[in-house]
């Protein structure tokens, strides 16, 4: 599966991007760039893809995205209609991990940075104390200009490789394999996917949106993902339901038909299975 690459510009004046951002689909599609990403979720929610993991995104969320590690960023459909009730806010700053010199890293000093910046090839998310400080860091970037600017961002990477508060996102086995030839296939599997998950997806039907034949395509998933076509799906559907969990007022057994699930003895096992607790639980815990 072949994600985009995409440019980013820095502006004459800078040697790395800050930028804020409104409109949740300017990178709502399956992409990567040479440039290490550290964005800001102000406002905005939806679904996640980072390598091989499939996350919610909600209002405040801080996350660390490596060098030339696919991503995409699904915002709910609340901010993507042409009567959209919510507003995106987005601050990311992207900025090459040599941007300051070939050999800053290296300073004994910057170890922790250094790891930091080995980890975030996961990608990695930021919480508690940690995200709020970053959010912060963000922010003052934004109106910053001159040498602020790059202290700003080395005490941003500071405080995130100084806190436990944080937790990678993809697995460590993960290998994105490009192709040329399959820039839009992702994105056509993925939309899908999100567009259709609450009900039964043939795989000849998703191999067709892939414009492949239904073996070719098992492979063809399994090989570039690590995952089956099935195990993605069971993983926006487990995302999806926790979602409605925290957020809406259902029961446990309505929650589990409204995200495609067709009987709730599956929906609980692969409930615990990816969120190590069962769903009643996991809305217990968020509550409290």
């Amino acid at each position: 599966m072949k994600p985009q690459l995409l440019k980013v510009s820095t502006g004459p004046a800078h040697s790395f991007s800050v930028r804020r951002d409104r409109v949740p689909y300017a990178n709502n599609r399956w992409h990567y760039h040479r440039e290490v990403e550290l964005i800001h979720f102000e406002r905005g929610s939806g679904t996640q893809f980072i390598g091989d993991s499939i996350y919610n995104f909600s209002s405040g969320d801080v996350v660390l995205i490596g060098s030339n590690l696919p991503h995409y960023w699904s915002f709910d459909r609340s901010y993507l209609d042409t009567d959209a009730t919510r507003a995106a806010d987005v601050r990311v700053a992207h900025f090459n991990d040599d941007f300051w010199g070939k050999d800053f890293l290296d300073l004994p000093e910057n170890t922790n940075v250094k790891q930091l910046l080995q980890q975030a090839k996961q990608g990695v998310a930021v919480y508690g104390m940690a995200r709020t400080r970053v959010k912060e860091l963000l922010a003052e970037l934004l109106c910053t200009e001159g040498t602020k600017r790059i202290t700003l961002l080395i005490e941003a990477l500071t405080v995130i490789a100084d806190t436990e508060e944080r937790s990678p996102l993809s697995s460590v086995g993960f290998s994105p394999n490009y192709q040329v030839s399959e820039n839009d296939r992702i994105n056509n599997i993925y939309d899908f996917a999100l567009q259709h998950f609450r009900r039964r997806i043939a795989l000849d039907e998703i191999a067709e949106v892939a414009g492949m034949s239904s073996n070719a395509f098992c492979r063809y998933f399994k090989s570039r993902t690590g995952k089956t076509f099935s195990q993605f799906l069971i993983g926006i559907r487990v995302g999806h339901a926790c979602k409605l969990l925290i957020e809406n007022n259902l029961t446990v057994k309505e929650i589990c038909y409204e995200t495609g699930f067709h009987n709730f003895a599956g929906f609980h096992k692969y409930f615990k299975q990816i969120t190590g607790k069962s769903p009643l639980s996991y809305r217990r815990a968020y509550l409290k």
